[in-house]
C-alpha cells in the first residue's frame, strides 16, 4: 500500500476511496491488509454500500427517484471502480421479482432501491412474493426526513412521522437509519434477516432524506458479516426414537414433501423408502422425489392430482417435512381426515407445531430426515406397509394414465380461436418435456397455467421448477426470467405465463434486452383470467368479467421492441417443440405465443380435485374442518 497520508480513511471523495478499495482487491482484501481498526468519517450511504459488500450484497436492482439520488450517486462512483453492479428497471414490481429471483434461484442476495413513496409501495407490493416463499432480499426506500417538516411529497399523507416504517414492519422485519450511528445496527438485523437459515426474508432498510448525506464515524471491520448458522437437529433422541417406532409400526403413511426440504432430496427419499410411505409433494418441492418414482404420488392439494389427494384421504400417519401448510396444498386444513398421528419436521419452532397430535422433531430436514431413516431401518416394520404401497402404485398407474391422456388429445375449437387450438394440458406437457430436454429452468405464473402446471410438470431433481404459489403473484415468472442476466452464471429460463399474468409486466421485454437476458417466455393465450373464470363457474355457474374481448397481436407486440425474436407456438405439440427450439437459437429474449383453449370440455384443463376454503365453498369446508383432528 502507498504512504499512510493516503490510508483509506484519509481519503477526501468516495471517488478516490472507491478507487482505493478496488486497488485493494475489494472490501475484505482491505480489512485483510491495512484496514483493520481503521476508523472512517463518511456519508451514511457510502458506509451503507460498504456494510453491504461485508456481506457480499454487491448487486444493485434501482429505479432511482426522489428519495434515493445520494444512494445512486455512491453506486455510480463504486461501479465505475468496479466494485459494483446496478441494473436499472421499468416497473419496482418486476424489479422486486427480479431480485427474489435472483436470490431463489442463484443464492445472490441483491438490494432493491428505489424512491419514497409510491415506487417503495410498489417494491413492498411485490416482495409478498420473497417473504411467502422463504427469500432473503434486502429492499432499500427512501423516507421521510427525521426533522417533522410535515406533509413530504410522494410519502404517505398522514399527519405523523415515521408512518412507512410502520407499514414496513408490518411486511416483514424493518428497521429505520433515524441516524447515522444506528447504520450498524440495521445492517446486523437485515443480515439476521436475509440470511435467516430457516425463514429467510425481505429485510426493508428505510433511508431519511436527511440521514443519507449525514457523516457517520465507525471502524471498517466492525461492518457486521454476513452470519453463519449451525445445522440444527433435534437434542431429545426420544422424540426421534418415538418417532421412528410410530412409522415402522403404521401401515398407511404418507409424506407431505414442502419447499422447506428442496436441499434434502436424498433423505426424503430414503426416509419415504424406509418408512414405506406414499410421498405427496407441493408445488414448490416438485423434483425432490423423481417424478418416476413408485413412492411418487405427485402434487397434492385443491389444484392436485388424482393420486396425491387420494393419499391424503388414506392415510392414517402424516409425516410433514419442511412445509408451512398452506391452505392449497393442505386442502384448507382438511386434507388429512383419517390421520391420527403426525410426524413433522420443520427447522421453524412454529412451523413444527402446525398440527394437533403431533411428534415435534425441529431441526434442518435433511439432518433429520436421515437419523429418522437409520433408526427406522433398524426397527421391525408392519408387513402390511406393502399393501399400502401396492394400492398407491395402482393409484399412481391410474392418474399417470389419465395424464398422458391429457396430455395427447386432440386440438380443440375454442370461440374466442375460430378454429382448433392446443389445449393447456397439452402444451405445458410439451413445453415440460422440451426444457427437461434442453436444461431450461422453468419459472410459472400465477393463473390457470400454474394449476395445470402443478399437475403436468415431471422433474427427476429439485430447483429445476419455481412455481410462485405462496402469493400467487401474476406477473412473477415473466419478471423471474430476468435473474438471468443478473446473475454470475445464469441459466436459460422458460416463463410459463398466461396473457393475464404476462400483461402485469410486459415492460420486461424491454428490460430484457437492457440486461442481456437468454430466455424465453411462453405465453398461453385464451383472452382472459382463466383461473377465476373456472373458479366463478364451479362456485355460481356463470363466469363474470374475466374475459377480455380486446384481441391483441403478441407477436407484434413483442417485436416492437428490438431485439425480441417472437414466434408462433402452431396448433400442435410438434408445432410448438420446433418453435421452442427456434426460440432458444435467438441470443436474447423471445417471446412464444400459442393459442389455447378455454371452454366446457373437460379436456381443456387437468381438473382439480381436492377442497379450498375460497367463496361459497367457506361454510363447507369449514364444517369439514370442525370435525377433523389434525
Amino acid at each position: 500500500m502507498q504512504a499512510e497520508s493516503h490510508r483509506f480513511a484519509d481519503l477526501p471523495s468516495s471517488e478516490a476511496r472507491a478507487r482505493y478499495l478496488a486497488k485493494a482487491g475489494g472490501l475484505q482484501a482491505l480489512l485483510a491488509t491495512d484496514g483493520s481498526g481503521q476508523t472512517v468519517t463518511l456519508p451514511l450511504v457510502e458506509a451503507l454500500v460498504l456494510g453491504l459488500m461485508r456481506q457480499g450484497v454487491t448487486k444493485y436492482l434501482a429505479i432511482f427517484g426522489h428519495g434515493s439520488t445520494a444512494l445512486a450517486d455512491v453506486l455510480r462512483v463504486y461501479e465505475a471502480a468496479g466494485l459494483v453492479r446496478c441494473w436499472q428497471f421499468r416497473n419496482e414490481v418486476e424489479m422486486a421479482h427480479a431480485a427474489t429471483a435472483l436470490s431463489w434461484v442463484y443464492g445472490e442476495v441483491p438490494a432493491v432501491v428505489t424512491s419514497i413513496g409510491p415506487g417503495a409501495l410498489q417494491a413492498m407490493a411485490a416482495s409478498l412474493v420473497a417473504s411467502s416463499n422463504g427469500v432473503g432480499v434486502y429492499h432499500l426506500y427512501g423516507d421521510e426526513t427525521t426533522h417533522g417538516e410535515g406533509y413530504n411529497m410522494q410519502q404517505v399523507p398522514k399527519p405523523a412521522q415515521g408512518v412507512f416504517s410502520q407499514i414496513s414492519s408490518l411486511m416483514g422485519a424493518s428497521y429505520t437509519l433515524h441516524s447515522p450511528g444506528a447504520l450498524r445496527d440495521g445492517l446486523r438485523k437485515g443480515a439476521s434477516s436475509v440470511f435467516h437459515p430457516w425463514r429467510p426474508g425481505p429485510f426493508y432498510l428505510n433511508l431519511p432524506l436527511n440521514t443519507q448525506g449525514a457523516p457517520v464515524t465507525l471502524r471498517l471491520d466492525a461492518l457486521p458479516e454476513r452470519p453463519t448458522f449451525t445445522t440444527l437437529a433435534p437434542a431429545d433422541d426420544l422424540a426421534m426414537t418415538q418417532a421412528a417406532r410410530a412409522i415402522a409400526g403404521a401401515t398407511r403413511v404418507a409424506i407431505k414433501v414442502g419447499g422447506g426440504a428442496r436441499h434434502a432430496a436424498d433423505a426424503v427419499r430414503r426416509l419415504a423408502e424406509s418408512a414405506g410411505a406414499a410421498v405427496v409433494l407441493s408445488p414448490g418441492s416438485v423434483g425432490v422425489l423423481p417424478d418416476a418414482h413408485p413412492q411418487n404420488l405427485h402434487v397434492g392439494g385443491s389444484k392436485g392430482s388424482i393420486s396425491g389427494n387420494w393419499a391424503m384421504e388414506e392415510a392414517e400417519l402424516l409425516v410433514v417435512i419442511g412445509s408451512r401448510a398452506v391452505c392449497q396444498a393442505d386442502c384448507s386444513g382438511i386434507g388429512w381426515p383419517k390421520v391420527r398421528q403426525v410426524v413433522n419436521l420443520n427447522a421453524d419452532p412454529v412451523d413444527v407445531q402446525h398440527y394437533n397430535a403431533t411428534l415435534a422433531l425441529s431441526g434442518d430436514a435433511g439432518v433429520v430426515a436421515n437419523r429418522l431413516a437409520a433408526l427406522i431401518e433398524g426397527l421391525d416394520r408392519s408387513p402390511a406397509k406393502s399393501g399400502w404401497l401396492a394400492e398407491a402404485a395402482a393409484k399412481k398407474a391410474e392418474w399417470q394414465a389419465f395424464r398422458a391422456d391429457r396430455a395427447s388429445g386432440p386440438a380443440l375449437v375454442d370461440p374466442v380461436w375460430p378454429r382448433p387450438v392446443m389445449t393447456q394440458p397439452q402444451a405445458i406437457a410439451a413445453a415440460d418435456a422440451w426444457c427437461r430436454t434442453a436444461g431450461a429452468l422453468k419459472f410459472f405464473d400465477a393463473g390457470d397455467v400454474q394449476a395445470n402446471g402443478f399437475q403436468l410438470v415431471q422433474d427427476d431433481a429439485p430447483f429445476q421448477t419455481f412455481t410462485e404459489s405462496g402469493a400467487s403473484y401474476m406477473g412473477f415468472a415473466v419478471s423471474a426470467l430476468l435473474s438471468q442476466g443478473l446473475a454470475a452464471k445464469g441459466r436459460y429460463g422458460v416463463a410459463f405465463t398466461g396473457d393475464g399474468s404476462f400483461m402485469m409486466n410486459p415492460q420486461v421485454l424491454i428490460d430484457a434486452v437492457a440486461h442481456r437476458v437468454h430466455g424465453s417466455i411462453l405465453l398461453f393465450d385464451n383472452r382472459r383470467m382463466a383461473a377465476i373464470s373456472s373458479l366463478q363457474e364451479a362456485q355460481y355457474g356463470v363466469n363474470w368479467r374475466t374475459h377480455d374481448g380486446v384481441e391483441v397481436d403478441y407477436l407484434a407486440l413483442a417485436q416492437a421492441v428490438k431485439g425480441v425474436a417472437a414466434f408462433d407456438g402452431g396448433t400442435s405439440p410438434a408445432d410448438l417443440t420446433a418453435a421452442l427450439t427456434r426460440a432458444r437459437a435467438h441470443p436474447g429474449l423471445s417471446l412464444v405465443h400459442v393459442p389455447v383453449y378455454y371452454g366446457p370440455d373437460p379436456a381443456g384443463g387437468m381438473g382439480a380435485y381436492g377442497q379450498w376454503n375460497v367463496g361459497n365453498w367457506c361454510e363447507t369446508v369449514q364444517a369439514r374442518y370442525a370435525e377433523t383432528l389434525i
